[in-house]
């Protein structure tokens, strides 16, 4: 699964990588965060019919349109794209509702043979690029709350088998797509449901890096730029949180 990452790029910055509008009147901005978890606000990429690329604020975690609670979001933070497809909750997003989701890396944990609690890791590109993670959008609103209640707009991560790199750490990883297949991914009159899951596969090889971390990028408080500095460069690690 992809539980945590790390967005620090402004929206401007963002914005600008992926080729999208952004309308700072409209939205808060998000603050960099090294240690983005499950049921915060991310920003992520959707098209449009006409080409165009918008950067929105999505709640990480899928609400579907039917649920009852928005609660179910936590359950689905990610989608396997072994069945993205074929499960009631994702197939009728993935023909319409596609987004990418940057982010500037993501942490995962390590079993370390000899050490009681797993390392974590911060995966990344080496050159610092952001990675476009696909995902899948949906809007839900509290139909108890009356015609008036706002729409929530979610998002999950697609996630696959691991490459060779990855493979030391997890079994999965998120679904990074090159710059090539956006447009692709994005079009949402693109319903062509066989080529959007060929699009879902593991990176390749080269494409990451990774080194340990501080375990204090365990607890979901913590924040700010020393999450991501290898842990052999930095101070020594504070115990993590219980």
């Amino acid at each position: 699964m992809c539980g945590r990452f790390v967005a620090s790029s402004s929206a401007e910055q963002v914005a600008d990588y992926f080729g999208a509008s952004f309308d700072a009147s409209s939205t808060d901005p998000l603050p960099a965060n090294y240690n983005v978890a499950p049921t915060q606000d991310v920003l992520a990429v959707v098209g449009d019919r006409t080409g165009g690329r918008s950067l929105q604020v999505f709640h990480w975690g899928l609400v579907p349109s039917w649920a009852k609670d928005v609660k179910v979001g936590s359950r689905m933070i990610n989608a396997r794209a072994e069945t993205v497809a074929t499960k009631p909750a994702f197939k009728p997003l993935l023909r319409a509702k596609r987004l990418l989701v940057p982010m500037d890396g993501f942490y995962e944990w390590k079993v370390v043979p000899g050490q009681k609690a797993k390392q974590p890791m911060f995966i990344h590109r080496p050159e610092g690029e952001p990675l476009a993670v696909a995902g899948l959008w949906a809007v839900w609103r509290d139909r108890e709350a009356g015609d008036d209640a706002p729409w929530l707009h979610s998002a999950t991560l697609i996630t696959t088998r691991a490459n060779r790199t990855m493979s030391d750490v997890h079994d999965r990883m998120p679904v990074v797509l090159p710059e090539s297949r956006w447009a692709e991914w994005l079009d949402p009159a693109n319903d062509d449901v066989d080529a959007l899951v060929g699009l879902l596969v593991p990176a390749p090889e080269e494409l990451l890096v990774m080194h340990p971390v501080s375990t204090a990028v365990n607890n979901v408080r913590t924040n700010g730029p020393e999450l991501v500095i290898p842990l052999e460069e930095g101070p020594p690690a504070p115990p993590a949180a219980p």
